[in-house]
């Protein structure tokens, strides 16, 4: 049996199993590097080799950052920001959903924490609003996908330390998409209200704007801290990530004071679990990664593609689909670490920059966090909206729509997602 088609075969079939994919990815290329003769000390070699990079210590440090700003009520106090400032919009709670995940976003870099931190208190909200239960569980799933391309994000930090692709400019490039990703669904928001007849509220006074801009102030100042770092040369990205998460424990502890010294070991051990678990996927993934390039399958489809199409558009296109495909049945983590060698091999003959190309992939697998049987995203708010996922897909596709339409733009125009990065980070191309 050819090693392609028992790598990836195995794999399928211990996915059609239920086995977890982590476990799935590790025996399918055990059987594999068996069956090729090689030592199974391989397999061990390769799992130390993919998690055994600085970078990838950045993400441990995002999700405490996350869990630390979420326990100290920061949610609460960015749900006040927005609603004082976009609440009074027609399709005012839609319109908070979406402005409360760009601005969690720029804090925790993870979608799953959105969704089920926002989500648990927006999406009775709007409910209660008169608002149909399967789009704001839907609006809400969506939403909270920004946490995966706004500033900063974990993917990204994985695709830069795999991809030796500077974080800093995928950090900066994703900021430009991420605004017209929100913007995009606050438009389709405010479109939902008048259709359903939902009147906007009051607005608010300007003292209670200011009030609650200048409460939140302190951990929207993270986001600054982080990029400026990055940008100005004085930290890498992990070390923008410890220096943030130094900043948000002085806040939770002695600024906003809902976190306490003894609530330490508990948060501590919990986001040591919540990064165990996918470093480990990582980790097996990294052997698949390793056999991808070892029997040449990046060359193989590279050559396909290129005998289907040489138009770079065309190019982009059947990736976009592919990562589309892949991105319903695995986490945008996992399809990182097993496909970015065939990726990238297909963006070098196709003459593409890599942090364009980088941008794109990782935008297209944020599309799978609300799109089953994976959708992660959208598994969460469905259970808090009580909705089940097949109506709350539903809801989505219009969504989806805008997300695609946006990397639609950024494949034909792609200074639009480059600007940033080239202007602030020139060396990085």
């Amino acid at each position: 049996m050819s090693p392609i088609v028992l790598l990836i075969g195995g794999f399928l079939l211990l996915i059609a199993l239920r086995v977890p994919i982590a476990f799935a990815l590790g025996i399918a290329s055990l059987v594999t590097i068996l069956d090729l003769g090689l030592s199974p000390l391989t397999v061990a070699n390769q799992m130390f080799s993919s998690i055994n990079s600085f970078p990838l210590l950045a993400v441990p440090f995002f999700l405490f950052l996350g869990r630390l700003m979420n326990d100290s009520g920061i949610t609460d106090r960015l749900l006040a920001v927005a609603g004082a400032t976009v609440g009074s919009i027609r399709g005012g709670l839609g319109h908070i959903n979406v402005a409360v995940s760009m601005m969690f976003a720029s804090i925790s870099g993870s979608a799953a924490a959105d969704t089920a931190s926002v989500g648990a208190i927006i999406i009775p909200a709007m409910k209660k609003g008169g608002y149909p239960a399967p789009f704001a569980v839907a609006l809400t799933a969506c939403s909270s996908t920004l946490g995966m391309i706004i500033p900063p994000s974990i993917i990204m930090v994985l695709y830069g330390a795999f991809g030796n692709v500077s974080i800093g400019a995928l950090f900066l490039g994703g900021i430009v998409p991420g605004l017209m990703i929100g913007l995009g669904q606050m438009l389709y928001t405010y479109i939902v209200a008048v259709r359903i007849g939902l009147e906007p509220e009051k607005r608010a006074p300007l003292g209670q704007i200011a009030f609650s801009v200048l409460r939140a102030l302190p951990a929207l100042s993270l986001p600054i801290i982080i990029l400026g770092g990055i940008i100005g040369g004085i930290f890498t990205a992990t070390e923008a990530a410890a220096v943030a998460v130094v900043v948000g424990l002085f806040l939770a502890l002695f600024v906003y004071r809902n976190v306490t010294f003894r609530d330490m070991p508990a948060m501590l051990a919990e986001s040591v679990v919540s990064y165990t678990l996918p470093l480990f996927c990582v980790a097996t993934a990294g052997v698949m990664g390793w056999l991808v390039a070892y029997l040449n399958i990046s060359e193989a489809v590279a050559g396909f593609i290129l005998t289907v199409t040489e138009n770079p558009i065309g190019i982009f296109m059947m990736i976009v689909g592919c990562l589309l495909i892949i991105g319903t049945v695995l986490s945008p983590v996992t399809a990182v670490v097993i496909f970015l060698p065939i990726i990238q091999h297909i963006g070098t003959v196709a003459g593409f920059d890599q942090v364009h190309l980088g941008l794109i992939v990782v935008l297209s697998l944020t599309v799978g966090l609300v799109t089953p049987p994976y959708g992660i995203s959208l598994l969460i708010a469905s259970q808090i909206g009580e909705v089940s996922a097949i109506r709350a897909f539903a809801a989505v596709l219009p969504l989806l729509a805008i997300a695609l339409g946006v990397i639609m733009l950024g494949i034909l125009f792609p200074d639009l997602f480059l600007y940033l990065p080239k202007t602030f980070l020139p060396e990085s191309f």
